[in-house]
C-alpha cells in the first residue's frame, strides 16, 4: 500500500487527489510555484486528523507541507513532487472567548477578518492587521510571523499570541505557552514557533491576546509630497515627535499611480508620494492635529478627516496595492525592513537600483515601523535573472542599513539563499539544528527557509 492509499484508508473523503487541487497547491501569491505536483491534499478537520497524517508521514518518510489559505508571499506553503499537503483551512472553530481575561482560543483556519468580526460583538479585537486580513488565516499569520498596517502601535503577531498547540512530525501534541499575561517557565517555545514557517510542527490551535476596541472615532490624514524621499523623511519626523499613530502608510509615485488607475481615481501629480495616517483612541483628534502640523512643517499638502467611512475609503486605496500591481504584470512582492530613521536612505537605494537595472520598482511601506514592500514587475511566470540581481542588491542594502531581509512575509523558498548573509554561518547552522530537534527526519516543509544553498 503506497502513502496515498494509506491516507485514503485512514482519512477517506478528506483526501483530495484531483489534478486541479494539486495544481493549485503548487503556488501561493508570491508568483512562485513548486516543481511537480504533490501526492495528495488532506483537508484536516480535527487535531486527530493532523496527528494521523503526521504519523503516516513519519512512518513512510514522506514530506509534508502545511497550508492554510495559500496567501503567502514567500513560497513557504508551496508543495511539489512527492509531498503531502496538510491543509488546516477547515479548522475554523473559535473554542473560547474570554472578555475577562482578554483571550481567545481558536483553530488555525479561521480568517483574520472573520475572527475580528466575531470579536467585535464582545467589544474586543485581535490587533494584527495584515493587508490580506480578509483572506489570510490566523494559523498562516502565526506561521509567517505576519505584520500589517497597525504594527507600529499595536505590534506584530508575535506580540499577540500567548500560546500555540503544535503537532510534531511524529504526531505528538504539545501545548506551548500559557493563558496568563505573564509566564516565563522554561524556554519560550511559543515565540520559537511563531514565524517558523511550518518547519517545526503543525499549528492546530492558538491562545490569542486580545484588546478592547478603541474608544472614540479614528481620524485619518493624507499628506502628499513632491517625492518619496520627502514623504519618508516626514514619516520619520512623525515618529521622532513622539506621536504614535495606529497606521502610517507610504505610497511612492509609481504605486500611487497604479492604484489610481485601478480604482479610476484622478491621476496624482507626477512624482508625488503620499502618506496615509490614522490615529485612534480617546485622544485621536488631538494626536491627528499634532501629526498634521509635523507633516506641514515637512512640506506636506495635508488633508484631515474625522469621518470613519471616509477614513476606510482612504485606507482602501492603500489596501488595493496588490491588485494594482497584479494588473501591471507578474509581481515579485518583496519585504525588507530598516530602522525608521533609515527609510529615506532605503528609498535612495531603491532609486539607485532602478537606475542601475532600468527597472521601475513601485514601493509601499508601513512607514510607522520601517517595513518596505518594493514590487518587481515582469512578464511571464519565471523571475528574470536581472530582477533577481536587483533584488539581491535590495536585500543587501537593507541589511547594510541595519535592517532585515523580511519584516513579515517570511523566508520560505524565495529568500533562503540570502538567509545566511543576515544571520551569519554559525547562527544559520544553529537554527537549522533546532529544526532537527523538532523534526529529526526533516519531513516538515523541506527545502524551505534553511535550504543548503544558503
Amino acid at each position: 500500500m503506497n502513502v496515498v492509499d494509506e491516507l485514503g484508508a485512514g482519512l477517506g473523503g478528506l483526501v483530495d487527489t484531483s489534478p486541479a487541487a494539486l495544481e493549485e497547491a503548487r503556488a501561493d501569491r508570491s508568483g512562485h510555484a513548486a516543481p511537480g505536483r504533490p501526492l495528495a491534499i488532506v483537508h484536516a478537520g480535527t487535531v486527530e486528523h493532523v496527528q494521523q497524517v503526521m504519523r503516516i508521514a513519519t512512518r513512510t518518510r514522506t514530506p509534508v507541507v502545511v497550508r492554510g489559505a495559500g496567501t503567502g508571499l514567500a513560497g513557504a506553503a508551496n508543495a511539489g513532487e512527492g509531498e503531502i499537503v496538510l491543509s488546516t483551512a477547515r479548522m475554523t472553530a473559535v473554542r473560547e472567548i474570554s472578555a475577562d481575561d482578554l483571550i481567545a482560543v481558536v483553530e488555525p483556519g479561521i480568517l483574520n477578518a472573520d475572527l475580528n468580526d466575531l470579536l467585535s460583538g464582545h467589544g474586543l479585537w485581535w490587533a494584527p492587521d495584515p493587508a490580506s486580513r480578509a483572506i489570510s488565516t490566523v494559523g498562516g499569520n502565526i506561521a509567517t510571523g505576519a505584520g500589517g498596517l497597525l504594527c507600529a502601535k499595536y505590534g506584530v503577531v508575535r506580540d499577540a499570541v500567548l500560546g500555540v498547540d503544535l503537532v510534531l512530525s511524529d504526531g505528538r501534541l504539545l501545548h506551548l505557552g500559557h493563558r496568563s499575561v505573564k509566564g516565563v517557565t522554561g524556554l519560550d517555545l511559543t515565540s520559537l514557533v511563531i514565524g517558523s514557517e511550518g518547519t517545526l510542527g503543525v499549528i492546530v490551535g492558538a491562545t490569542l491576546k486580545l484588546r478592547r476596541l478603541p474608544e472614540g472615532s479614528p481620524c485619518t490624514i493624507t499628506a502628499t509630497f513632491a517625492g518619496v524621499r520627502d514623504a519618508a523623511a516626514a514619516s520619520a519626523a512623525v515618529t521622532a515627535s513622539g506621536a504614535q499613530p495606529a497606521i502610517m502608510e507610504l505610497m511612492d509615485a509609481a504605486s500611487l499611480a497604479a492604484v489610481a488607475s485601478l480604482l479610476h481615481l484622478p491621476a496624482p501629480a507626477a512624482g508625488a508620494a503620499q502618506l496615509t495616517i490614522q490615529t485612534d483612541g480617546p485622544a485621536s483628534a488631538t494626536e491627528a492635529d499634532a501629526i498634521a502640523a509635523v507633516l506641514r512643517a515637512h512640506g506636506g499638502d495635508v488633508q484631515l478627516s474625522h469621518d470613519r467611512e471616509e477614513g476606510e475609503r482612504l485606507l482602501g486605496i492603500r489596501r488595493s496595492m496588490h491588485p494594482a500591481m497584479a494588473a501591471l504584470g507578474t509581481t515579485l512582492i518583496e519585504d525588507v525592513s530598516v530602522p525608521r530613521s533609515a527609510m529615506p536612505a532605503m528609498f535612495d537605494e531603491i532609486a539607485r537600483i532602478e537606475r542601475d537595472y532600468g527597472l521601475s520598482i513601485p514601493t509601499v511601506a508601513h512607514a510607522g515601523d520601517g517595513n518596505l514592500h518594493p514590487n518587481f514587475i515582469f512578464e511571464g511566470e519565471i523571475v528574470p535573472d536581472p530582477v533577481w540581481a536587483a533584488a539581491d542588491e535590495l536585500f543587501r542594502a537593507a541589511i547594510a542599513l541595519g535592517g532585515t531581509l523580511t519584516g513579515e512575509h517570511g523566508i520560505g523558498t524565495l529568500k533562503s539563499r540570502w538567509l545566511a548573509a543576515e544571520l551569519g554561518d554559525d547562527q544559520w547552522e544553529l537554527q537549522r539544528q533546532i529544526t532537527r530537534v523538532f523534526d529529526p527526519l526533516g519531513i516538515l516543509n523541506p527545502g524551505k527557509v534553511f535550504h543548503p544553498h544558503a
